[in-house]
């Protein structure tokens, strides 16, 4: 059976090509692609399909907030595919050519392989992933890479099973997420890349396992600072494992050496094995910002445009899609608001004579981390 895509609606008008007159009048998007108050490029998008999830990580929905009787939003308040595809759309013409696929966790949405066989499909899409905790992927792989995607990022925080359901919630078990890498590689969704989130008395003996577990695998393990994302993680500065401790523990018994970067933007620091078997990443928005090279743009679920991680909200583009405006208005709100965008919460953090949390926040769920 084929993947059914998506029409994109009567009022899409595809890729626009000359730009869209930003404030003032300036072009925020053309050859040169669209800039925000800092300089920065607009280069990926990240799209949330869902604020549910089937685990219950405390860094990100902690099970005591996110019950059995939690309210999550009701379909009706969550953009269709068509809305995801039709904003897409408008956002790749403004530069953007990295798509992925986030939550909650994304694999919960139903028919999810429509979709991304519809984003595969936007001309200037160069790279399309997913993320997701990989539990139902052993189902989904094959649909999936059949449809256009052609990565995955998965989460792994611990090997050992006690930790792991300490950093799910009680949800899942390892070897659920590492029958989904396995499953995402026979589909050939790779480079696949593992993500762990490091939390200071929880999992920092699990580091050197989980390298010693993906060395010589071909898949990316990356460590992740403990981060302070929206208000309900219970963050506290003294669980942060610097990066540097992450990378000084490995290289004492498996030798690295640093990597320049892929490409202009790349949030992760790359660290290659020196004997060849492999890198890993880390992602250290703590003790190393990056906000200076942030080309991120985020959709959340209920069609809000965010652009930082620990914004305090964002842009509501549902309400004018479901209005009836014109692509070329929805395509003035996007770029106004990514050209006025000013968001460096990171530094901003790091030149405080100590981290702190900084009142109401979008939480990670919602946008997808």
């Amino acid at each position: 059976m084929g993947i059914r895509r998506l029409s994109g609606g009567p009022t899409d008008s595809g890729r626009p090509t000359d730009g869209v007159a930003g404030p003032g009048g300036a072009v925020g998007a053309g050859p040169a692609g669209l800039r925000d108050a800092r300089g920065r490029l607009l280069r990926d998008l990240r799209l949330s399909v869902t604020d549910r999830c089937n685990f219950r990580c405390p860094y990100c929905m902690p099970a005591e907030v996110f019950g059995e009787n939690y309210r999550f939003l009701p379909r009706k308040d969550i953009l269709r595919f068509e809305e995801i595809l039709r904003l897409a759309r408008l956002f790749v013409g403004l530069g953007a050519e990295k798509l992925r696929i986030t939550g909650g966790e994304p694999l919960v949405r139903a028919d999810l392989p429509a979709l991304v066989a519809s984003l595969a499909a936007i001309p200037g899409v160069r790279d399309l992933a997913l993320t997701t905790n990989a539990v139902l992927l052993p189902d989904q792989a094959e649909r999936l890479a059949e449809a256009g995607l052609q990565r995955v990022t998965t989460s792994l925080d611990s090997l050992r099973p006690e930790v792991f359901a300490r950093m799910s919630g009680g949800r899942g078990q390892p070897d659920q997420v590492l029958a989904g890498i396995a499953a995402a590689e026979r589909a050939g969704l790779t480079p696949l890349k593992v993500n762990c989130v490091v939390q200071r008395g929880v999992n920092e003996d699990d580091l050197l396992p989980l390298a010693r577990h993906f060395r010589g695998s071909g898949h990316i393990l990356r460590f992740i600072e403990f981060m302070d994302v929206g208000t309900m993680n219970g963050w506290a500065l003294d669980e942060v494992v610097p990066a540097r401790e992450i990378v000084d523990r490995i290289d004492a018994e498996l030798p690295l050496e640093p990597v320049d970067p892929n490409y202009a933007g790349e949030v992760a620091r790359r660290y290659r094995y020196r004997d060849g078997s492999g890198e890993i990443g880390v992602i250290a928005s703590v003790t190393q910002p990056f906000c200076g090279g942030c080309t991120r743009a985020r959709l959340s679920a209920e069609g809000e445009l965010v652009t930082c991680l620990f914004a305090k909200g964002g842009r509501d583009l549902k309400t004018p899609l479901r209005d009836g405006l014109s692509d070329e208005t929805l395509l003035k709100i996007i770029t106004g608001t990514w050209s006025a965008r000013t968001d460096r919460y990171s530094e901003e953090r790091s030149e405080r004579t100590g981290p702190r949390k900084a009142g109401e926040r979008i939480e990670m769920y919602r946008i997808g981390g």
